[in-house]
């Protein structure tokens, strides 16, 4: 029998614990530098401090009656005073386990346990535990891990130039602009201060750049770039102290990732409940033929925030054999492939969005001419987008389809700017979809979607396929679609 850490008293206690709130208050109201200063706050608090201790006294008596038990097919975890919670989770059914070890906790020797197994939705999370070293060694024990002696050995590691990659091509300024709020919302006063006085000065010193240089960029435009810049930036930074360190070891049975610079991560993972691999790429990616490796397994990146990358940024070309025991298949070409007679499925979108941006500039211009610079700023910043997103649906018309290799089925597609690959085996296919509308059906072509097993169902599209070739693609899946698919 174990228990959990100590510091999971304040955490029962949480939630009432903002009460302390009013006895500092007070005491900083009160202050003097008086012998009796301290007596007279005890005086004037002490129906707060007494409400304060029955909060704590009550997560203390949670804390004992929250109890970890192990036996060789099962970890029970059993919580609550009044209403007793019992949790069994049979370790054979363990799809992975995660153990952090955030800085902030280390000089207290808190360490978070999760375990996840294939039942559950929306990745909920089976077993949350914080527990000591103690306690996570005898766990442990019992877990998935790798056998070291029949482990894969010279697999090549993630080095830091791939971890600087990935986190540049996976970063955003969105994910960025989210750090920003939540450090304004947070910080109240003090960050409205700190950022209203940042925007002052580069206001004044865009303003004095644009008439340096005569250019007719309005101040607004540049400060925009340089915000979402700033945010990529930061989201770029947080991508590379959260995956920084990376390693991966695995053998035929577990896989073991660990990743981070100050708050470590380590995974171990149960190959056999891999629902899928997903080798990513966005368009510089697809050119220089590297791929990002990420995986959908009951438990892994189900964390706030954490992407579930089992490989940084690696030249597909040099994956080898040896990952194919993890289900990450490279270089497999397409035996059904995507029609190029259905290039306006893939292109009139784009094409459309694309030649609407100058129409609507000038619109604006006639109607706002004050903000006529700005209009064309936004146009021009609009387009290259559009433009953009124009070669990679033409691109993905060239390479998206459908391949088997033994037991696997690979799936080649894109999904706005990023391209899939995604590899899981044929009896994990829970659900496929033969799409026409009238055009289609009279030029025998269809889009095909996919689902597989996973926590979160994700759908994947194939437009300007064959309806003949899907039809077969449906009986080598064991489903069996009708000649014929009403519009």
């Amino acid at each position: 029998m174990c228990r959990e850490h100590p510091l999971k008293i304040l955490r029962y206690s949480a939630k009432n614990i903002w009460l302390l709130i009013f006895p500092l208050i007070r005491g900083v109201y009160t202050y003097k530098f008086d012998k009796d200063w301290f007596y007279s706050w005890v005086s004037g608090a002490w129906f707060d401090i007494a409400v304060l201790a029955a909060i704590i006294l009550v997560g203390l008596v949670r804390w004992l009656f929250s109890r970890i038990y192990l036996t060789e097919e099962e970890l029970v975890h059993r919580d609550g005073v009044f209403v007793r919670v019992n949790t069994f989770i049979p370790i054979r059914n363990i799809s992975s386990v995660t153990v952090e070890r955030p800085f902030f906790m280390m000089p207290f020797g808190a360490i978070r346990f999760r375990c996840d197994t294939r039942a559950g939705i929306f990745k909920t999370v089976d077993l949350k535990l914080l527990i000591g070293k103690k306690a996570l060694k005898k766990i442990m024990q019992h877990m998935p891990d790798i056998d070291e002696k029949k482990k894969i050995d010279d697999i090549s590691q993630p080095n830091t130039l791939s971890v600087l990659i990935f986190s540049a091509l996976f970063s955003s300024g969105f994910s960025g602009t989210v750090y920003l709020a939540t450090f304004f919302f947070k910080g109240g006063d003090i960050a409205y201060d700190i950022i209203m006085h940042s925007l002052n000065i580069l206001t004044e010193e865009t303003e004095k750049l644009t008439e340096k240089l005569l250019l007719k960029i309005p101040t607004a435009a540049i400060f925009i770039g340089v915000f979402f810049i700033a945010s990529w930036f930061l989201s770029f930074l947080v991508n590379f102290f959260r995956y920084g360190r990376f390693n991966i070891d695995f053998d035929r049975s577990c896989t073991r990732v660990s990743y981070g610079i100050l708050e470590r991560k380590e995974y171990r993972i149960k190959n056999s409940h891999i629902n899928y691999t997903d080798l990513r790429q966005n368009l510089l990616m697809k050119v220089r033929g590297a791929v990002a490796v990420n995986i959908s397994c009951a438990g892994y990146g189900s964390s706030k925030n954490r992407m579930p990358v089992l490989l940084p940024v690696r030249k597909e070309k040099n994956l080898g054999e040896k990952f194919e025991i993890i289900g990450i298949y490279g270089g497999k070409k397409n035996k059904y492939s995507a029609q190029p007679a259905g290039i306006c499925s893939y292109l009139l979108i784009p094409l459309m969005v694309a030649s609407l941006i100058i129409p609507t500039y000038d619109w604006a211009a006639r109607i706002f001419p004050k903000l006529v610079e700005l209009s064309l700023f936004f146009a021009v910043m609009l387009e290259i987008p559009a433009i953009w997103f124009i070669i990679v649906k033409f691109v993905a018309l060239m390479t998206s389809g459908v391949a088997f290799y033994e037991d696997k089925i690979i799936i080649r597609c894109s999904k706005w700017t990023k391209f899939h690959t995604v590899v899981s085996t044929r009896e994990k296919v829970v659900k496929i979809e033969l799409e026409q509308n009238l055009l289609q059906a009279m030029s025998g072509r269809c889009a095909f979607s996919i689902w597989f097993e996973g926590e979160e169902h994700t759908r994947y599209k194939i437009k300007a396929m064959k309806a003949e070739e899907v039809r077969k693609i449906a009986d080598m899946l064991g489903y069996k679609i009708g000649e014929k698919v009403k519009t």
